[in-house]
């Protein structure tokens, strides 16, 4: 039976959207978003409880939005906005609306809080990695490395299998994640511009070299029965304690390498490949601060440079 023959422009807006959501998005998206689908769900029935499809037109659709607004930040009430939309033009194409409530809404939200990244300069980075006990079976200080000289995404570096490095090469294969959340296995990239090779060093590729050789090619090197997220970062933290520097999270890994190339004067559009992000603009987003510590050491090179004409 179709949401079309269950439903009707009397039914509550949250009855409406529970099925539709199991209509069309169960077992077509991966579990991660299907939960913020969930959640949106949980909201509306929290905000309108009472409202009818019927109801449903651009006042009390941006008295909603404001509603949700009033706990979030912008960026997440455009989400919220855009996961409402469909449905609701679904409504629409049954007849069940006359006009469209999302027509002109406006978005609001909380003033973001200011969230610096966390990341360590070169010299920290080079004292973490010498602390590191890279020992001839595999351990979480391996896993630490890699991402370190990487910047792969957790679930991206928990994914890797041993044929997924061509020391020939000297190269890495990003194709899949792990769903270490549910414990399901291989899971796709997060889009399709995480599918990618990443260039690594001589020096890295001697070390897996060494320490892949007897491994089964196609099993996760990292994962041994259920992964934490917790069981990394604390010895990540506790390698950070032992030489005196910023403790950071495994992801701040990933920002660390990110920010070391960017200071080396690699393209930002180098960088976004290297990270796999869907686009330049996530990439300027980030690292936002670097970018303009880098614009303002190339002003004065620019300035030097026609100083020197003269």
């Amino acid at each position: 039976m179709t949401v079309s023959q269950q439903s009707s422009k009397d039914e509550l807006f949250w009855v409406y959207y529970a099925r539709w959501i199991q209509m069309y998005k169960a077992g077509a998206i991966r579990n991660v978003t299907m939960n913020k689908y969930l959640m949106t769900q949980q909201w509306v029935t929290r905000l309108v409880p009472k409202l009818k499809i019927c109801e449903l037109n651009r006042t009390a659709y941006q008295q909603l939005l404001n509603d949700y607004a009033q706990y979030h930040e912008r960026q997440t009430t455009m989400d919220f906005h855009h996961q409402l939309k469909a449905s609701i033009l679904d409504a629409l194409d049954e007849g069940w609306l006359e006009r469209d409530p999302t027509r002109k809404a406006i978005i609001k939200g909380k003033t973001p809080r200011i969230k610096k990244t966390k990341f360590l300069n070169q010299f920290e980075l080079h004292k973490l990695l010498g602390n590191l006990n890279l020992e001839n079976k595999v351990n979480w200080d391996w896993f630490i490395l890699i991402i370190a000289k990487t910047g792969m995404r957790f679930s991206e570096a928990l994914a890797l299998t041993p044929n997924d490095f061509d020391f020939q090469h000297q190269q890495l294969n990003v194709s899949k994640t792990w769903d270490y959340k549910t414990d399901t296995g291989f899971l796709p990239t997060k889009n399709l511009t995480s599918n990618r090779k990443i260039q690594i060093d001589w020096q890295t590729v001697i070390q897996f070299t060494e320490l892949l050789k007897d491994l089964p090619q196609d099993k996760p090197i990292f994962v041994q029965g259920k992964v934490w997220n917790s069981t990394p970062n604390k010895r990540l933290e506790r390698h950070c304690k032992n030489v005196g520097i910023p403790v950071i999270s495994i992801h701040g890994l990933r920002h660390t390498h990110a920010s070391i190339l960017l200071f080396a004067g690699v393209s930002i559009a180098s960088v976004a490949r290297r990270l796999g992000h869907a686009s330049m603009t996530t990439t300027q987003k980030t690292y936002l601060h670097i970018i303009a510590e880098l614009e303002n050491k190339d002003i004065d090179l620019v300035m030097r440079s026609l100083a020197g004409l003269g």
